[in-house]
């Protein structure tokens, strides 16, 4: 890569950061831009899987406050994305690389409809939890709730672009948790499917080590930053923007 590639990968990392502590979109900017860069799709999500661990990390952080309401919680999410991070990683490095490629494209589509819908499910369930005074709080995992939980975590191992929404989702739905503590499981979760799954892509595969170390210096500060303005950022057009920019990224990769 010469100074710009170098720049813009190190851009994306940093726009990923910030976008995966505050929607739970990251990849959606960083795979594309690897891609663009001329890596082959496997390589490329496996060397932004690496990159964006960083950013995971210093976005934890940034939400200590609200993880430390719920520790058990937290624990049981981080076993649940550990797991389902294995099994992802693991059918990536085993399918045939034809297989990622094809459904690339449709992942990130999906993930776009999820990220648009995310204000009429937030809506549905307030007033579904409004309508029901009588309805205990539910602040525990259910069976299948956990169950979705390892699912997202498989997800999240396999591409991850999206997999924050879909956990946001997946613990709206199944939950009665405060908004912002979910959005720290959220942001506990992608961090744990990035450590776990490039844990074994260090070992098995093979990235390609400038790109990850540039998107790791974006992305630390990057996860840092979005989870300071998480609590506080109207993401209206924030949300419009990641829309067209994931159709933007399948339109290119289809």
């Amino acid at each position: 890569m010469d100074g710009a590639d170098q720049l813009l990968v190190l851009g994306a990392g940093l726009i990923a950061g910030i976008m995966a502590s505050t929607v739970g979109v990251a990849s959606i900017v960083s795979f594309p831009t690897l891609v663009a860069l001329g890596l082959p799709p496997v390589t490329a999500n496996v060397s932004n899987t690496l990159g964006l661990v960083p950013g995971g990390v210093t976005g934890a952080l940034g939400y200590r406050q609200e993880l430390r309401a719920h520790p058990r919680l937290g624990w049981l999410i981080l076993t649940c994305c550990a797991v389902g991070a294995t099994i992802g990683a693991t059918l990536l490095l085993a399918l045939p690389p034809g297989v990622f490629e094809a459904v690339v494209p449709w992942l990130i589509l999906f993930t776009c409809l999820l990220v648009g819908a995310q204000p009429m499910i937030s809506a549905w369930l307030a007033r579904r939890h409004g309508d029901d005074a009588t309805m205990q709080p539910r602040h525990h995992l259910s069976p299948v709730t956990t169950f979705f939980a390892t699912v997202t975590g498989v997800y999240g191992g396999y591409f991850g672009a999206g997999a924050g929404v879909m956990m946001v989702a997946v613990l709206g739905l199944g939950t009665d948790l405060d908004f912002k503590v979910i959005t720290g499981l959220r942001t506990l979760s992608l961090m744990v499917g990035n450590v776990v799954a490039g844990l074994i892509f260090v070992v098995v595969a093979d990235p390609a080590w400038d790109a990850v170390l540039l998107l790791a210096a974006g992305s630390v500060f990057g996860g840092y930053i979005g989870a300071r303005i998480g609590r506080r950022l109207p993401d209206g057009v924030f949300r419009v923007l990641v829309v067209i920019a994931g159709i933007v990224a399948a339109i290119t990769l289809f």
